[in-house]
């Protein structure tokens, strides 16, 4: 006999299937993993019920559960007149307990029946009005409520089956909150294909303020627009087609290696800026320089995007055993300790902290990045005041430096310091000395334009006179901090 696992549909008996209802009548008992559904109680008469719902209230968690009611139907199938087990909807669709039955089944080489039922899906079709085949994504709640972020396109719409209470409605809305804005509209479809059915149009913040129960489903609309990593991937790929930008079809990596770099200066730019809509935009265009960069690899043969995603995706695992394992870390800087250990291991040769400093980066920030990677095993000053004294001595050697090339040497020493210096105190040199550069631009032309106006030439002032114009512009720069001045 073995095994026989029937779909009772999404809650009306009516859409029972009419093989589940002989299959049905024809049993002399039928076990459910649940009796909490509209259907049980339309089921033929003189069939013996039993439920495994006491397993929900003694159990640590569903997986255990599961497992039990595995475990269960796998001995009841071993009789000689086997099992009828029962479950809501489609056996196919979203019951862990069923996997887990087949795969049990296949060890012990039990036969096992689907008697396929209506699912939940298309009942809520038709409460929406929605055509499934236009990219529909199906998730359930149980496992998104566990996600920091969802793993949906949102250019597609979804449907996130078994949101069966505030509190894990409420752990869903966070999830999709890291993608969708909290005014999205979403649906909240209730009982569908039953006469209790229900569709509530709410914005996604309010999914929590709702009555949800085990026959809820959630609907989630598209974004407008291209707002997806996929649906930008399509647009990069196009241009690259034959029948795309003649432009675009030329670069190669080669041609492209400025822009990456310009797009990431003007992305730290922004940054430095405080300017978020400029950072939004600049993020953009580097992550088009890096969709670029992947379809020219593509095209080539050489990686693809899923390959580029799931190294970087596999390297932060391994090098965050404290998030995605068993190990316990005091604060960042073992966090740092570990992440450097990890990453001479996983190069498997011998290796340098100073390694994936780009040579290509500005000599400032470099030796900022040096020594904080040296610092990372404790090759460091103490504490500010030390690299304070070790400036000083820098400077004096400078000063007594007797040839055009020594100068050239301690001053390079000088900046390291000043460097390392700047990295004690917090900051970020780099973007210090831009700053400190875009002041003084904007002060002397701030100063040229007060001489114009004076009727002065600056080529023909002496320094004392140029310097009291700097003094007022420094005194009048509007938007300044007095320390800035």
């Amino acid at each position: 006999m073995g095994i026989v696992i029937v779909g009772l549909g999404p809650g009306d008996p009516k859409h029972l299937t009419r093989e589940a209802w002989q299959v049905l009548s024809e049993a002399e008992e039928v076990w459910l993993r649940t009796v909490h559904h509209p259907t049980v109680a339309g089921l033929p008469e003189g069939v013996a019920i039993h439920s495994f719902d006491h397993l929900y209230e003694s159990a640590e968690d569903f997986a255990t559960v599961y497992e039990t009611i595995a475990a269960e139907v796998i001995r009841l199938g071993g009789r000689p007149e086997g099992v009828t087990y029962a479950v809501p909807g489609h056996p196919l669709m979203g019951e862990a307990a069923v996997q887990r039955i087949l795969a049990l089944a296949r060890e012990a080489g039990l036969p096992v029946r689907i008697v396929e039922g209506l699912s939940f899906i298309e009942p809520t079709l038709t409460a929406l009005g929605i055509d499934g085949l236009e990219g529909l994504q199906v998730f359930d709640g149980v496992e998104l409520a566990t996600r920091h972020h969802p793993p949906l396109n949102p250019d597609l719409p979804a449907l996130i089956g078994q949101v069966y209470s505030r509190v894990l409605a409420a752990d869903v809305k966070l999830t999709l909150m890291n993608q969708y804005p909290d005014e999205h509209p979403v649906a909240l479809v209730h009982a569908a294909g039953t006469e209790e059915e229900k569709v509530v149009h709410l914005p996604l913040y309010e999914l929590d303020r709702q009555e949800v129960a085990h026959l809820t489903t959630l609907y989630v609309p598209p974004l407008p627009g291209v707002t997806s990593f996929e649906g930008l991937q399509e647009t990069v790929a196009h241009l690259r087609a034959p029948d795309g930008c003649p432009w675009d079809r030329k670069q190669t990596h080669e041609s492209l290696r400025s822009g990456l770099l310009e797009e990431a200066y003007e992305a730290a730019a922004a940054i430095d800026e405080g300017d978020m809509e400029a950072l939004r935009e600049e993020l953009g265009d580097l992550l088009l320089q890096i969709l670029l960069q992947t379809q020219i690899a593509t095209e080539e043969g050489d990686f693809r995007m899923a390959d580029v995603i799931a190294t970087i995706d596999a390297k932060l695992k391994h090098r965050h055993p404290h998030v995605w394992g068993e190990t316990k870390v005091r604060d960042a800087g073992e966090v740092l300790a570990r992440w450097e250990r990890l990453k001479r291991e996983e190069k498997g040769e011998r290796t340098s902290l100073l390694d994936g400093v780009p040579r290509a980066l500005p000599a400032l920030l470099q030796a900022h990045l040096y020594g904080d990677r040296a610092a990372r095993v404790g090759f460091d000053w103490e504490g500010p005041d030390q690299v304070a004294q070790k400036v000083r001595e820098e400077i004096a050697e400078l000063e007594a430096a007797p040839t055009p090339e020594t100068v050239e040497a301690e001053m390079g020493d000088l900046l390291f310091a000043v460097a390392n210096w700047a990295r004690h105190l917090g900051v970020e040199p780099e973007s210090a000395l831009r700053k400190a550069n875009e002041r003084f631009a904007r002060r002397f032309r701030a100063m040229e334009d007060l001489a114009r106006e004076r009727g002065l030439d600056l080529a023909g002032m002496s320094i004392d006179e140029m310097e009291l114009l700097w003094q007022e512009v420094k005194g009048n720069s509007d938007g300044e901090k007095p320390e800035e001045r």
